[in-house]
């Protein structure tokens, strides 16, 4: 079976599976049907459970699915916490569906699969150890991989029934109101977590810091909650992140940077009351700087940034030349700190962020999209979940969702990296489709998608703006570093890429030994 992008899928897996390949960017306007979680019905406003075992044993059976958030990023204590008891307790074929997975949570992964305790995983990415196991084949199943957006959408719709959400918060009082703002271990917006509180069957909360009720602000509500318990600590603040990020100084990361900013202020979107996401990274942040400049320079302020948060951008709120930022995660601690003294950082979950089959995601409402990529082809696919070695070691993220719903998706990578080309013939794995992308930017020159005549002829009167075709980057690509020897795999799927839309965009093979 062929899909719309030319990604050969394993009938055998599509029929058992009852899985739909991918067949457009456009996902029109369905009528979808949203399901509502079990509730215990509690009169209790102390939740506060003896132990974390005890909560284990009596609610956790062989085969549930259960969920963790990722807002702590490698600062993460409770995933292993949880873990760890799982597999002394002997539980069996788990699946587990976290928003998404750092490398603090592989080892103990790694163990709990080899086990059997866990057989199934969904998340937007893996990286590491976690990503080469899997890749050889290390899990009895597929591991599915979604988009923020499509998660969202993949528990509201009840493809993922999470029967228990076990939530990691740096401050909650005895009855269950938490945030992410307050506490020792602050990490900012719960955005990714929202979505399990408001769905799961059961929630658990641990935290180090149980305060009187009532806590506000109440990211998670005591509506949602089962059960406290309560930990000696949640998390390691200096591996959550940093202070500001640092600028780069590579040279390259700058050109890009610069080219990029070109784009923008000579495009027909930069104007009063625009609205952009940039994410993490040397080239995105020195982005948002000279975008910076360029608003004051023109006298323009922007509408709203969004996306994964860094200090860079609350600095703008700040300034006043953002007027809002919608907030769904934040990648520093700067960032974090800002949302509890800043009313116009609005916390939003993943549903409101990027979810296609609402009434109206924030994405939608974006003018300009920045984005990386491992790999882009020729025909502008993105791949940013498998290396050129063809191991899982990437995410999804908000990927898709952004690029689909910017009027400008702009995606910035170098020619080549080490000794492998970026712009390629062919993507290793498709993850964004072309139809999304408008513009490559790398430091060799920009290339724009065909479909974009309006952008191409803007562009071409930007004096010092180099427009290629994006062939010639790939050929210029291939001369600088040769060409690859094919990838060898074997037939076995290691994993399957959703679309937004829960459709197949490509699989994962199993990469041969």
């Amino acid at each position: 079976m062929e899909n719309k992008v030319k990604r050969n899928l394993p009938d055998d897996l599509m029929e058992e599976m009852d899985l739909k390949p991918f067949e457009s960017a456009n996902i029109g306007h369905p009528e979808v049907q949203r399901v509502a979680p079990k509730v215990r019905v509690t009169t209790g406003q102390n939740k506060i459970a003896d132990s974390l075992e005890e909560v284990i044993k009596e609610n956790l059976k062989d085969g549930m699915t259960i969920s963790f958030h990722h807002h702590f990023r490698n600062g993460d204590f409770a995933f292993n916490k949880v873990m760890d008891l799982i597999i002394k307790l002997g539980y069996k074929d788990l699946t587990l569906a976290p928003s998404s997975l750092t490398g603090v949570m592989n080892d103990k992964i790694i163990e709990a699969i080899k086990k059997g305790v866990i057989t199934n995983i969904t998340s937007s990415g893996m990286r590491g150890s976690l990503g080469d196991f899997v890749s050889h084949g290390g899990l009895k199943n597929p591991v599915i991989f979604r988009s923020h957006g499509n998660r969202a959408r993949s528990i509201e719709e009840g493809e993922i029934k999470i029967d228990i959400a076990f939530l990691g918060v740096p401050i909650s009082d005895p009855a269950g109101n938490a945030n992410g703002q307050e506490g020792d271990a602050v990490f900012g917006s719960l955005g990714y977590a929202l979505m399990d509180a408001q769905y799961a069957n059961k929630v658990v909360l641990l935290t180090d810091n149980v305060v009187p009720y009532p806590n506000t602000p109440a990211s998670i509500k005591q509506d949602q909650v089962d059960y406290i318990v309560k930990v000696d600590q949640i998390g390691d603040p200096d591996k959550i992140g940093s202070g500001a990020t640092r600028f780069t100084k590579d040279p390259k990361e700058l050109k890009i940077a610069q080219m990029v900013n070109q784009v923008i202020v000579n495009s027909p979107y930069f104007k009063e009351g625009f609205s952009f996401q940039t994410g993490s990274g040397g080239a995105a942040l020195a982005v948002t700087r000279y975008l910076r400049q360029a608003m004051l320079d023109k006298g323009i302020t922007a509408s709203f940034a969004v996306g994964g948060i860094t200090k860079p951008t609350t600095d703008l709120l700040e300034e006043g030349l953002v007027r809002k930022v919608m907030d769904v995660q934040d990648f520093d601690k700067g960032a974090a700190q800002s949302m509890a003294k800043n009313r116009d950082q609005q916390e939003i979950d993943a549903s409101w962020y990027a979810d296609p089959h609402n009434k109206g995601a924030v994405v939608n409402n974006l003018d300009v999209s920045i984005l990386s990529a491992l790999q882009i082809d020729t025909d502008f696919n993105v791949n940013v979940m498998t290396g050129s070695d063809g191991v899982i070691r990437g995410a999804v993220g908000g990927h898709q969702d952004s690029a689909a719903g910017a009027k400008m998706t702009i995606i910035t990578a170098p020619l080549v990296r080490g000794r492998n080309a970026t712009v390629v013939p062919s993507v290793e794995t498709v993850v964004t489709p072309g139809e999304s992308i408008d513009v490559l930017v790398t430091e060799r020159g920009i290339a724009i998608n065909p479909k974009r005549q309006d952008l191409i002829e803007s562009f071409q009167k930007v004096p010092g703006l180099k427009i290629l075709d994006i062939h010639d980057l790939q050929k210029m690509a291939e001369k600088q570093v040769g060409v690859p020897k094919p990838l060898e795999y074997t037939d076995r799927t290691v994993a399957l890429v959703e679309y937004r839309d829960g459709s197949i965009i490509d699989v994962i093979k199993q990469v041969k030994d």
